[in-house]
């Protein structure tokens, strides 16, 4: 039985070392942290549950539905609140809900009416010349015009990756509507005759857990028969001539060592420095593999009696589109989204502060966010008091953007897989930050 090292327990490692043991590998898992599950946590703290990670997991692919099911894991998922359909951008400095089909788009404040006039001229454009490099801006503005950037593209990749359309590059960040046009020129046309991504289940379902999110990775980890290593820093990972070394530092100064067949490095791009990479076939692009831009992002819990509220809190959340110039990139209603998320009669409003558009925002003094958040929120859904619970998870490097240095990043991981058997990466900066795609790990 060969023997595969997974450095990193964050989702990208655990479901590699779920998929290398289904594969009959021996596994070890190892990680600098006490605990695994890397960036995915849930606390439950005053009786509010708070997701320090991803809030939700977004189950769209037949594999990814698969691999759930498989592991078992899929019994144990709740789905969103039906009411987490409706959502809302802020526009004006109100909130408006998003239309969700053609008769709602007609009657909705979500655009001008220029700018819907605009958006359905989109089936008489041509198609755009093949270009790879192409950012989500400028696709966006060509094909569904500025005010569709400005209220629909910027505010949502705010929501999902804190940053700004310009730096995001399309053929990676939004794949299926690259693919669309360049199969069926028109991204509208290809939607009425049913293009579908490749792979894509009938409907969508928005999942959690009970306890939190934190329970998919805890339930992969119970679901591994290797040796998890937790405490375990990887100093160095040396390539001899049959096996790959693996030595780590383990809590309390002592040290650890082991043979391998493969090693499978899933560790945050920004940690690869921090390990030597011993007689590695171009070792010095493996740097290149930490270029990925990461930008600071608070998250920022607050938690209410319901009756303060004047808003019903009948959706998923809010956006904020940067040109609205407002401090907070969204709100989730995190107690409507799913059960079990605040006491009764309070709710839970999760918010996220910085990222690009204002990154020295997110590093500020936990008051002063406070403060910027209560006073938007105020304004937003007409609250009359003052927060009763008040919690503040700051990263200091928050998501790997997908940019224009993307596909580099994946090509460097592909010649040092090739250049050096057994060696692979994965990892967030590789597969996209999507929790569905961290579910498909590149081994």
């Amino acid at each position: 039985m060969k023997k595969t090292c997974i450095i990193g327990s964050g989702i990208c490692g655990l479901t590699a070392a779920w998929e290398k043991e289904r594969q009959g590998y021996e596994v070890t898992l190892l990680d600098a942290a006490k605990r695994a599950g890397g960036v995915i946590e849930s606390v439950e703290d005053e009786g509010f549950l708070l997701d320090y990670g991803p809030n939700t997991l977004s189950l769209r692919l037949a594999k990814t539905e698969a691999m759930l099911r498989d592991s078992g894991i899929l019994d144990h998922a709740i789905d969103a609140n039906p009411e987490a359909v409706k959502r809302f951008v802020v526009r004006k400095g109100k909130l408006v809900a998003m239309p969700h089909d053609l008769l709602s788009f007609l009657g909705s404040r979500f655009l001008s009416f220029p700018g819907k006039l605009r958006l359905l001229l989109e089936p008489f454009l041509p198609r755009g010349k093949a270009n790879n490099e192409e950012s989500v801006a400028s696709f966006v503005s060509r094909r569904m015009g500025r005010e569709i950037l400005d209220y629909g593209a910027n505010p949502f990749l705010a929501g999902v990756y804190a940053a700004r359309p310009e730096t995001l590059n399309l053929r990676h960040t939004l794949p299926a509507l690259h693919q669309l046009e360049q199969k069926h020129r028109s991204l509208l046309l290809g939607m009425i005759f049913g293009a579908r991504e490749p792979g894509r289940l009938p409907r969508s379902r928005l999942l959690s857990f009970p306890l939190g999110i934190e329970e998919l990775p805890n339930r992969i980890l119970a679901n591994l028969q290797g040796r998890v290593l937790l405490g375990h820093e990887v100093t160095q990972v040396a390539r001899g001539s049959e096996k790959w070394r693996i030595e780590a530092s383990v809590s309390g100064g002592a040290s650890w060592a082991d043979d391998f067949d493969e090693v499978v490095c899933a560790i945050p791009a920004h940690r690869l420095g921090g390990i030597n990479w011993s007689n590695v076939e171009g070792a010095e692009d493996v740097q290149m593999l930490g270029n990925a831009p990461h930008f600071p992002l608070s998250v920022v819990y607050h938690g209410y009696d319901a009756k303060d509220l004047s808003h019903p809190l009948d959706g998923f959340g809010f956006l904020v589109p940067e040109i609205e110039e407002m401090n907070i990139l969204g709100t989730l209603f995190s107690s409507t989204l799913f059960p079990g998320r605040a006491p009764e009669g309070k709710v839970l409003l999760t918010t996220f502060v910085g990222g690009e558009r204002n990154p020295d925002l997110a590093l500020q003094a936990d008051e002063a966010i406070h403060e910027t958040v209560t006073r938007d929120l105020s304004s937003l859904l007409g609250i009359k008091s003052s927060p009763a619970f008040q919690r503040i998870r700051t990263w200091n490097r928050a998501i790997p953007l997908p940019d224009a240095g993307f596909e580099k990043r994946k090509r460097v991981a592909e010649r040092l897989k090739q250049s050096n058997p057994g060696l692979f990466f994965s990892g967030a900066h590789l597969t996209g930050p999507a929790l569905p795609n961290c579910l498909d790990p590149l081994v």
